[in-house]
């Protein structure tokens, strides 16, 4: 007999390179049965198998953990449709049959259906215990073949999904109680605004009235007069920025994604700030840009943004400085353009210039001469970010600070043409023997009753008739035909917005414009009194230009409408 040399390395019996002897053999088995022992064993995972028509016939240690019963309780005796909440595989059986357009009973075959057609099946139900308790599962299951590709059975393993359950859970209650706080805060900053707007309209109301009537006010009364609309403009922009913050801030403020003409923008930002900055020895200049440029922005927006900047480097100049508006395109990234306002103010330090977006932070300025929020910079940025575009700063202390804003280039408008803006058409007076047309103004606060009177006491084509509440204006309406009505919309008992559907479903008052003019100046008042169909939206405090213009507005298309005949003059 030849003798076999055994080798380092080589099998243990003689064979071919490579091949596993029988010892292997055995030790691959005994270490694949113990790996099964332990997977059938584990204490972490529900494993249950069953035979071809769903009845349990293994149930493993985990199993029994879980849900309480011994293997020999339910082993060829239940199926895991019975473990199941019976409501939830009624539900799911619906479910599936819809889905997969095919009748699915409740039972065992809402849970195998698609794993007994090869289709992957995750599911999550809730598992009943024996002693009644439940818990979330998430359960997978798969079709168990033989080696001729027949069904034979299926396989179920399942964790307890509670701690996953219980974190979605508190998840959602934070999130739900967040959302509460924001919508308490929203409502809270509405009303704040509501009830702040109310005494101001007749503060500056009032104040535009002494300012302009006659006999002059002399020179000591024009200087008070000054200091009270100063404040109560600045009083205004304050409300109008903290608004504007919570809004942004809830998620609630909507913007408008359309071309806007930067040449349009720029020229009337330019007409709003330059009488500012004539008063303090500033001057202003604005680059000519060298082709139409359009942006993809709110143009409304849009406008604050650049009006806000240029307001700040005007305040915040040397008297005799200057400011400077350049508009440059970027290679990175590209397709956008940068307008750059630069000033030549004391500038700003490195530690100034890290904290200037931050809330209420007026940068060491609050005992300043300048009056300021410290939020007004943090607005400007979270809507230039909202319509897509960046805002940056740089400075140089002794030389002066640029500020800069960046947004998308697009093409321009189809019906985009050049007009000039125009003159504003004369006021309309009554000729002699004319009748007056009248105005009826529905609202509550005696003092923006007489405010109003008092402004229309200026129209010698006017005639104001009031109406303290909604139901009685309603009433005057329908038999004074009134050529215009203005509209509190927070009137005792009927509100504005209900009083104006009612005036619209009336033949006799469906035809008279309807000015809503309220203390409501939150964008979605705004938006909800528009859409309910007032003819325009004024919001408290009155701007006597402003109320002019929109009475001319509504003036003018009432007399392209044709309504009933009747007309009495007030008694």
């Amino acid at each position: 007999m030849p003798e076999t040399t055994l080798r380092r390395g080589a099998p243990e019996f003689p064979g071919q390179p490579g091949e596993p002897t029988e010892s292997g053999r055995r030790n691959a088995l005994l270490k694949a049965g113990a790996l099964q022992n332990a997977i059938l064993n584990s204490a972490n995972f529900s494993i249950i198998a069953t035979d071809e028509k769903g009845i349990i016939q293994l149930f493993n240690v985990g199993a029994e953990r879980m849900l309480g019963y011994r293997a020999d309780e339910v082993v060829n005796r239940v199926s895991p449709s019975d473990m199941h909440d019976p409501q939830e595989v009624h539900a799911r059986a619906m479910a599936l049959s819809r889905e997969l357009d095919t009748p699915i009973a409740p039972g065992f075959e809402a849970l195998a259906f698609k794993a007994s057609r090869g289709i992957e099946d995750i599911y999550e139900l809730t598992y009943i215990c024996k002693d009644g308790s439940w818990f979330p599962a998430i359960v997978s299951i798969t079709a168990l073949r033989d080696d001729y590709g027949d069904l034979i059975g299926y396989l179920l393993i399942g964790t307890d999904n509670s701690v996953r359950k219980g974190v979605e859970l508190q998840l959602n209650e934070a999130v739900d109680a967040a959302e509460k706080a924001n919508r308490a805060k929203t409502d809270f900053i509405s009303s704040m605004s509501h009830e702040l707007r109310t005494p101001l309209n007749a503060i500056l109301g009032f104040a535009q009235l002494v300012e302009s009537g006659t006999p002059a006010p002399t020179p000591t009364q024009q200087r008070s007069i000054g200091q009270i609309l100063k404040a109560g403009w600045y009083l205004l922009e304050l409300i109008n920025e903290i608004l504007d913050l919570t809004l942004i801030e809830s998620g609630k403020l909507t913007l408008s994604g359309e071309p806007v003409s930067l040449t349009e923008v720029l020229a009337e930002c330019r007409a709003m700030v330059e009488p500012q900055a004539q008063q303090r020895g500033i001057g202003m200049v604005f680059a000519r840009l060298e082709a139409p440029r359009y942006v993809k922005a709110d143009r409304t927006r849009l406008k604050q943004v650049l009006i806000n900047l240029l307001f700040n480097a005007i305040k915040y100049n040397q008297r005799g400085g200057h400011v400077t508006v350049e508009c440059t395109l970027t290679l990175n990234p590209p397709d956008t353009v940068r307008i750059s306002v630069r000033d030549t103010g004391p500038g700003l330090v490195p530690a100034q210039l890290a904290q200037l977006f931050q809330p209420f932070n007026r940068l060491g300025q609050e005992s300043g001469a300048e009056e300021g929020t410290g939020i007004g910079l943090v607005v400007t940025q979270r809507l230039v970010h909202l319509m897509g575009g960046q805002i940056g700063a740089s400075s140089t202390p002794g030389v002066g600070s640029v500020f800069w804003v960046e947004m998308a280039l697009t093409a321009a408008p189809l019906n985009a043409v050049l007009d000039a803006v125009p003159a504003d058409p004369p006021r309309p007076d009554a000729l002699p023997g004319t009748p007056l047309r009248t105005l009826l103004y529905v609202e509550d606060n005696p003092a923006n009753l007489e405010l109003v009177e008092q402004i229309i006491a200026r129209r010698t084509d006017l005639g104001l008739l009031g109406a303290a509440d909604a139901s009685l204006g309603i009433e005057f309406a329908r038999v004074y035909q009134p050529e215009v009505i203005l509209m509190d919309i927070n009137l005792p008992g009927i509100s504005g917005i209900e009083a104006l559907r009612i005036l619209r479903a009336d033949p006799a008052t469906a035809h008279i414009p309807i000015i809503a003019l309220s203390a409501n100046a939150v964008p979605r008042d705004i938006q909800k009194g528009l859409e309910a169909g007032f003819f325009n939206y004024l919001t408290k405090p009155i701007k006597v230009a402003q109320l002019m213009d929109a009475l001319d507005a509504a003036l003018r298309f009432a007399e392209t409408t044709s309504g009933p005949a009747i007309h009495q003059e007030p008694a």
